[in-house]
């Protein structure tokens, strides 16, 4: 397996821990009252904060137990790597225009910070799939 592909796979884990663990806070705190009035902010900024942590040492792990030191890139893992960046994107695009879109409404702060932070996560889980994908099957010019 690439180091490329590994880094994928854990981008994939961390994020998917990262967010169950802050939605599970957060439905904790509610505790049977409205989400809005749920503090929200300190678990979503440990969340974000663990999971960079996380992301950063399991990729120099995974750097140090691959044979070549993850150092080695050739031009189809690039060209992987920038494909699952754009796919990824379109996620924080379609985050930001729901969120902007939900403060010209006067929507709580609430929903427009998990409507950023989960534009992040579906970011995240969906460019990972797609490189694991094009490992997986195979990348070639469309």
């Amino acid at each position: 397996m690439a180091t490329e592909e590994k880094r994928a796979w854990i981008m994939v884990v961390v994020t998917v821990c990262a967010y169950a663990a802050y939605a599970a806070v957060v439905l904790g705190r509610a505790d049977g009252g409205p989400l809005t009035a749920a503090p929200y902010a300190a678990p979503l900024l440990w969340s974000v904060g663990l999971a960079i942590l996380a992301s950063i040492l399991l990729h120099i792990a995974a750097s140090l137990v691959s044979k070549d030191g993850g150092r080695q890139k050739d031009q189809r893992d690039r060209e992987i790597h920038r494909f699952g960046d754009h796919v990824g994107q379109s996620f924080v695009v379609l985050g930001a225009v729901a969120a902007l879109a939900m403060a010209m409404a006067g929507w709580d702060r609430f929903w427009i910070a998990n409507t950023v932070y989960l534009a992040f996560v579906l970011s995240a889980l969906l460019g990972s799939a797609a490189k694991i994908v094009a490992y997986r099957r195979g990348f070639g010019p469309w």
